[in-house]
């Protein structure tokens, strides 16, 4: 018999309800360390957290905030699609902060020191992304080096590299350690806004990018689902050497999906630091959160490249949420504990569809069972029978 759409037998809403249970579980932890710090204003707290842009006062006000929300999910949608991308195939890109790091270097440069328009710095940023995902790829490929490892190395190799690139003449501002703004430096390099700031209270840093990022995980999810070149690579990621006798190319496949994933991060770079919402810093000491925050919309988006759209929002937001809460009383970073108990809790997905599915087989048992009415049938055609 074909299951009902809404079933919970569904693979699909198992999904998303075990990554509600992970926002709330993830939800309440946080709520009982507010109420550890300070239980007088935990609530109001976690209300903020919870609210973001609609905590404030006035209606443009708010969507001033949640146009600043949208830069940043764009950004982190990006790095959320790099690591989703390669998980898919097999591969934990933890080096996706790298490859952000490469874009943001070579962007920025091409952009200030080139004076370059910002699709070439988009395509730039892109490529500077590849190159660096393609070095853990080739690693993997030819010397079984673990992408886990090489990724993190270049995180920091690449942290520094761009403090140095971007410390320049060229492009960094003489009095502060930052880039020189993109409104003075080249304006050409800033991304259009197209008539979407209008919707957000003229907020200039709400671009293209939103969209774009949008279209960026539909390609991702046809790919994978739609097409035999993401066959190839999945059978790839499955089991190489069966992908080997096969006829496909594994190692190849191995280099250009890290490539595709540190494209996919690098151009999430672009699309903050080429909105002109903020600049690099040149004494940056941590390599970038953003790209570690992928990991996390990743995982609440049930590995799935359209839902992580919704968990990079909600990352996002909830990130923006907690910078707003009293500082004086707790500290902002408890939006980003929120989401690290969320990550942690993903890792129980599996346990969480055990525990659906279990409770959907002893539910199913209470009732009469298919099997049997056949056999109930004969035996009341016997009975008659005998009557």
């Amino acid at each position: 018999m074909k299951e009902k759409k809404f079933s919970l037998k569904n693979p699909s809403l198992q999904s998303i309800l075990t990554s509600l249970i992970c926002i709330v579980l993830g939800l309440l932890i946080g709520y009982i360390v507010l109420l550890m710090i300070n239980p007088a204003g935990a609530g109001t707290a976690i209300k903020t957290i919870l609210l973001n842009f609609l905590s404030r006062s006035s209606q443009a006000a708010q969507m001033k905030a949640l146009g600043n929300t949208l830069a940043k999910t764009a950004p982190l949608l990006m790095c959320a699609l790099s690591i989703c991308f390669c998980y898919k195939v097999g591969l934990f890109n933890i080096g996706a902060p790298g490859q952000y790091e490469a874009g943001a270097c070579i962007g920025l440069y091409a952009a200030l020191a080139w004076h370059m328009n910002w699709v070439l710095c988009l395509v730039f940023a892109a490529l500077a992304g590849a190159v660096v995902g393609s070095i853990s790829g080739a690693l993997k490929a030819y010397r079984n080096v673990n992408e886990v490892i090489s990724g993190i190395m270049l995180n920091w190799i690449m942290l520094y590299l761009t403090n140095m690139v971007l410390s320049s003449k060229k492009v960094k501002d003489p009095a502060s350690p930052y880039t020189i703004k993109l409104a003075t430096g080249n304006k050409s390099a800033l991304i259009p806004s197209a008539g979407l700031n209008k919707l957000f209270s003229n907020n200039t840093t709400v671009t293209i990018a939103i969209p774009l990022a949008i279209i960026a995980a539909i390609i991702i999810w046809m790919i994978l689902a739609k097409t035999k070149f993401g066959y190839e690579l999945k059978a790839t990621g499955y089991n190489k050497e069966a992908a080997k006798y096969a006829g496909m190319k594994e190692k190849k496949n191995i280099i250009v999906t890290l490539a595709i994933g540190g494209a996919l991060a690098g151009m999430g770079a672009a699309f903050l630091f080429l909105t002109g919402y903020q600049e690099w810093s040149t004494t940056q000491t941590s390599v970038p959160g953003m790209g570690f925050n992928g990991i996390a919309a990743t995982f609440l988006g049930g590995l799935h490249p359209i839902g992580t759209i919704f968990a990079s929002f909600f990352i996002q937001s909830i990130t923006d949420g907690g910078a707003l809460i009293n500082k004086s009383i707790y500290p902002s970073q408890i939006s980003d504990l929120i989401s690290s108990i969320i990550i942690y809790l993903c890792g129980f997905v599996l346990f969480f569809k055990y525990v659906i599915n279990n409770w959907i087989s002893k539910r199913d048992k209470g009732g009469p069972n298919v099997n049997d009415v056949p056999v109930a049938a004969a035996d009341a055609k016997k009975e008659g029978g005998d009557k």
